[in-house]
């Protein structure tokens, strides 16, 4: 059935179009690194605390919130909101990707769910107080928005390039990114450094919720320059007859494609070995700032200095891994980059105590090779996309990407619980890259690439 599939030729993307679709990795990446990464987290955590009755800016907090009258302990409440917005993406993103394969447009849905997103991330300003129930939901909406945009986004790219392009187009997307999130949040660190007053804790938290304001706005203002750029690709789905609304029709199609991955286990395959190694990824990049904190015992300076370096040095690593991608093909580097994830964590196993110098140094080794992998993952998986059904497709990798991550981090949440030791906790993770890496190493990609149906590249 696959190899009678007609394959849909991309059509020439001009430059233009090209860097329209980099800029929209420019503006969603604030919301990751300024929101996520840094100031969401303690702003939401001391406004549940303010709402659980301590006092702001105390050293520890017993008291409860009761959100839906479930008691829940103010310091818990962020992470379980995360929790509980991956386990919503997991149902919403395959949706959302089937939904963009039935229409005609896409650039509509990528404006729909990017301004969703900024303009709920614009609203964090009126978290203020006791409001933790109002930065919950407005934390849920941006976060599932924002994962929407993404597979949208994503789906854009093999109607932007050919085989042979695809991993030089990824990677300068996410070298973009990288560049855009870490300007925004250099400037962000600037105004806290400038404008914070110490022992004043409510100007921090009035400081660090304007600085998630403009996270907000950066991704509101820079949407629009791929929504004026971008043109529209229909894919194959498009053509078909449908009846009943798009939504209806959306799950209508992705019960098809869930019957269909069974056409195409090699692209299954690939995605489990996905799973297995970005899994590794992400807890890396969830727990550094923990580790460097709980067992390291380093500053909070220490640890945004860090992830300065790794946003700026993950621009250049994208690049670079892009450029060896053209020389030895897109599957060889993920592996050689996953042999650099292996160093990452053992180095970190050996770090000493106190020595903000050996942290930082890991921190640009995370740089390299970062935005390398993640940029070659997302063009090696456009291979093995059946024509025309890029949505639906890139909404499951897109749960391999983020809708799984609880697994690294519950492996290393048990190690030390068993061991009492973070640092075997982070070593542990090489399970996650060794076995990931022999999984995708035993896919036949070029053979996959041809039973999706696609032309395979000349290197691969």
């Amino acid at each position: 059935m696959a190899a009678s599939q007609t394959q849909l030729e991309p059509p020439a993307a001009g430059r233009r179009e090209r860097t329209g679709w980099y800029f929209y990795d420019w503006a969603n990446s604030a919301f990751q690194t300024t929101v996520i990464t840094v100031f969401l987290g303690p702003m939401l955590s001391a406004v549940a605390k303010q709402a659980a009755g301590c006092p702001l800016g105390a050293d520890s907090c017993h008291g409860t919130v009761h959100p839906l009258g479930i008691p829940v302990a103010a310091g818990s409440y962020f992470p379980y909101l995360v929790s509980l917005s991956v386990l919503l993406t997991v149902v919403v993103l395959p949706v959302m990707g089937a939904v963009a394969d039935r229409v005609p447009k896409k650039k509509p849905l990528l404006a729909a769910t990017a301004f969703t997103g900024s303009v709920a991330t614009v609203a964090m300003a009126f978290v203020t107080g006791d409001r933790y129930l109002l930065g919950g939901l407005l934390f849920l909406i941006a976060s599932i928005a924002y994962s929407a945009s993404i597979v949208i986004y994503n789906s854009f790219l093999p109607r932007l390039a050919g085989p042979d392009d695809r991993d030089r187009v990824s990677s300068r997307g996410w070298a973009v990114g990288y560049l855009g999130g870490g300007l925004l949040l250099a400037i962000n660190l600037v105004a806290v450094s400038f404008f914070s007053i110490e022992g004043n804790d409510l100007r921090t938290l009035d400081i660090a919720r304007w600085c998630i304001v403009s996270a907000g706005v950066w991704w509101a203002v820079f949407t629009l320059v791929p929504l004026t750029a971008l043109h529209e690709h229909p894919g194959a789905s498009t053509v078909r007859e449908e009846r009943g609304s798009l939504l209806t029709d959306g799950f209508k199609q992705l019960g098809r494609t869930l019957r269909g991955l069974r056409a195409y286990p090699l692209t299954l395959f690939f995605l489990l070995a996905y799973l297995i190694y970005n899994d590794g990824i992400q807890t890396v990049i969830a727990l550094a700032s923990t580790f460097g904190t709980e067992e390291l015992h380093l500053a909070q300076s220490t640890l945004i200095v860090t992830i300065l370096i790794v946003q700026f040095l993950a621009f250049g690593g994208a690049l670079l891994l892009g450029r060896m991608a053209a020389s030895i093909g897109a599957r060889n580097t993920v592996l050689f980059s996953l042999l650099l994830w292996l160093g990452v964590v053992v180095a970190a196993y050996w770090l000493p105590d106190r020595r903000a110098v050996p942290f930082m140094v890991l921190g640009a080794g995370i740089g390299i090779v970062l935005g390398g992998s993640q940029a070659l993952s997302r063009s090696l998986f456009a291979q093995l996309i059946p024509a025309g059904r890029e949505g639906e497709y890139y909404g499951f990798y897109e749960i391999s990407s983020g809708g799984t991550s609880w697994i690294g981090p519950l492996f290393f949440g048990l190690i030390f619980q068993l061991t009492d030791s973070y640092r075997l906790g982070i070593i542990s993770l090489v399970v996650f890259f060794v076995v990931g890496g022999v999984l995708l190493a035993l896919v036949p990609i070029r053979r996959a690439v041809t039973a999706a149906g696609n032309t395979p590249p000349r290197l691969i």
